[in-house]
């Protein structure tokens, strides 16, 4: 991985638990990643619905398989900055082992809330709406920090899910995230200039937040789909920042 300040994206497709030994130890500024959530092992399947297509209630063939946080806390400790700060988009089933192997390792660590206010709908009305995400949130003393208000240090982001046009048909990510929650998180953990991370990055949307707010940017992903997508949103926001 290149250490040359003049470069503003590197992006990679392959196993990030590879690819993430190349980056220099104390490098990142900010590790902002989305990484499975390994709840497709406890859907129940599709539900039907009268008189329509049936609800697609499973995630995608990767969440199926095994993720470990425990295998990513000492790379992550590594490349990050004494200044750093590491956001780790996460569920129920995960935070609690995102906490084991981080927890004791940073001077702090809360966690957010992404509320979705058009979660999918429960037709039946049998228990709660899906609709937040967690956010694990880990950084130690003399950190970057840029709130400028009371009211932006609530630890609840509000916002709609990744709807069309930003949403990609094709290919479909079940899990892209919404650019202007990214940028709001980017915005409060690092500085113009700084680099950010994502070692899942799926279709980019990390990498274009990032471009957006005239940070530099690391992506990695495993799905030779999924990467071709967000190199095509990535380089082409960057075309028209320099622009």
């Amino acid at each position: 991985m290149t250490s040359n300040s003049n470069w503003n994206i590197g992006l990679k497709q392959g196993d990030s638990r590879d690819l993430i030994k190349r980056i220099p130890d104390k490098f990142v500024d900010f590790i902002l990643t989305d990484p499975p959530y390994n709840i497709g092992k406890f859907s129940t399947g599709n539900i039907p619905l009268p008189g329509r297509t049936p609800m697609n209630n499973d995630v995608a063939d990767w969440d199926h398989i095994d993720f470990n946080p425990e295998e990513w806390a000492d790379e992550f400790l590594r490349i990050l900055k004494p200044t750093g700060n590491l956001f780790i988009f996460t569920s129920y089933n995960q935070l609690g082992r995102w906490y084991n192997c981080l927890d004791h390792r940073f001077d702090t660590s809360q966690f957010m809330i992404w509320h979705k206010t058009n979660p999918a709908p429960k037709i039946f009305k049998a228990g709660f709406l899906n609709s937040c995400e967690m956010i694990f949130c880990c950084w130690n003393k003399k950190h970057t920090w840029n709130f400028i208000s009371q009211a932006e240090m609530h630890n609840f982001i509000e916002s709609p899910i990744c709807m069309s046009p930003e949403r990609l048909k094709n290919p479909k990510h079940p899990a892209q995230k919404p650019v202007s929650i990214l940028k709001k998180m980017i915005t409060i953990a690092s500085n113009e200039n700084d680099i950010v991370f994502d070692p899942f990055m799926g279709v980019g949307s990390s990498g274009v937040a990032a471009i957006e707010l005239k940070r530099r940017f690391i992506g990695f992903e495993i799905n030779k789909e999924y990467f071709e997508a967000a190199k095509q949103r990535i380089e082409t926001k960057l075309e028209n920042a320099i622009q």
